[in-house]
């Protein structure tokens, strides 16, 4: 594949820094950069900045509100975020529910909740996952029986990323229990102001507040917030897990991880009196991740270039999932073996190793916590041995 940009496309991702170098706060772009969390105000006022400038959704199509940019001017403005510390856009609305909505909602539920994930009012998480129920997700427990014009939702959700600020919440809940685990299964989409919903903090090893859980009871919902048809929600499920997957594969920001890395391995002094990146055997691991990174890069275009013509991600994506999230995880420890014995403080602006802390902009204040955090990513999405028996039986037919 041929990824020699054209003077076209050079010329975008010059307008892309142009923007960035407006629209990103100082005080938002040093948040990042220091592994400072961003408040809900500053990320929702990032979409909002996207939003005017008609950038609200990259991946969007143009007949709902999207850029229509294709694969590779999507890649670069990633890759120019990312470079940049500029803040990551929230997935769970942009990229994983619309989608769905896109597909298989109706035209009412495209024109009431589409306009509000583009402009940022709307706040979305995830309700998959369930103690019980997480690889393993079409043994979910959380029902929904019918009520007239509603359902009556009772159950709980885990893990749900950052449904402290969250208005909506997507479900997939269980509608029958007298048919195969996957046919009994519904997609509704919930407001998180219902009453019934109570949400309860996961406090991480490191005290940071970024996942937790999501208690249902006797939770009214309107019968037209479902998806497409009953029972039919571990098809939706499985479309949407196609798009998540590929966005795991989190290539732009690998590559400035990378960066970072490398910047700070040839400023530490090794034992020797020699700077890291001298050390023999460390160069050769940097390099081993460098090269699967742009393999990545290859693999991740051509994938995202053919969804047009087929619409969604198909098992292909496992394999962006697999390797982007070991990859992420490989930058962890280079970067952790670079901080040596400050790995395990947090590194302020005025140390030596700073460069490190924008290695990872989303993760928590220190090199510890950002190495255990990222042992999650071969776990969300479907778990990296679930991924590998997809891609044995749906790509090499074993």
């Amino acid at each position: 594949m041929d990824i020699r940009y054209t003077p076209e496309q050079t010329a975008f991702r010059e307008s892309v820094r142009q923007f960035l170098q407006t629209a990103v706060p100082a005080s938002v772009r040093d948040k990042t950069h220091q592994c400072l969390p961003l408040s809900k105000e500053e990320k929702q006022q990032w979409q909002r900045s996207l939003y005017a400038q008609g950038w609200g959704a990259p991946s969007w199509s143009k007949e709902f509100g999207g850029t229509g940019w294709d694969a590779i001017e999507r890649h670069i403005f990633e890759e120019e975020c990312a470079a940049f510390g500029a803040p990551e856009q929230l997935p769970f609305g942009l990229k994983m529910v619309a989608p769905v909505i896109q597909k298989y909602g109706s035209k009412a539920q495209q024109d009431r909740f589409l306009p509000r994930i583009l402009s940022g009012e709307d706040w979305w998480c995830q309700g998959y996952s369930e103690p019980g129920a997480g690889s393993d997700l079409a043994s979910l427990k959380t029902a929904a029986v019918r009520d007239g014009d509603d359902y009556i939702v009772n159950g709980q959700k885990t893990w749900t990323t950052l449904a402290q600020y969250a208005d909506w919440i997507f479900c997939l809940v269980r509608t029958n229990t007298e048919v195969r685990k996957q046919e009994g299964i519904s997609f509704l989409l919930i407001d998180m102001k219902t009453p019934g919903i109570t949400v309860r903090p996961i406090i991480m090893l490191d005290d940071g507040h970024e996942v937790n859980e999501v208690w249902f009871e006797n939770v009214r919902v309107p019968a037209a917030n479902l998806i497409g048809e009953e029972n039919k929600g571990w098809t939706y499920a499985k479309f949407l897990l196609g798009h998540e997957r590929t966005n795991i594969a989190r290539v732009g920001r690998s590559k400035a991880a990378l960066q970072h890395v490398k910047a700070a391995a040839a400023r530490q002094i090794g034992n020797d009196g020699q700077p890291l990146l001298q050390d023999a055997r460390f160069r050769d691991r940097l390099a081993q991740v460098e090269l699967d990174l742009l393999a990545l890069e290859i693999t991740n275009l051509k994938l995202v270039s053919q969804e047009g013509s087929r619409h969604a991600p198909g098992p292909e994506a496992s394999i962006l999932k697999v390797k982007g999230s070991e990859i992420q995880q490989a930058i962890t420890a280079l970067a952790s073996q670079v901080a040596g014995p400050y790995a395990a403080a947090r590194i302020l602006p005025s140390d030596p190793l700073h460069d490190l802390s924008a290695a990872f902009p989303e993760s928590q204040e220190h090199m510890t916590a950002q190495y255990f955090n990222y042992r999650k990513t071969t776990i969300y999405g479907g778990s990296n041995e679930v991924q590998k028996g997809i891609i044995c039986r749906m790509i090499l037919g074993l």
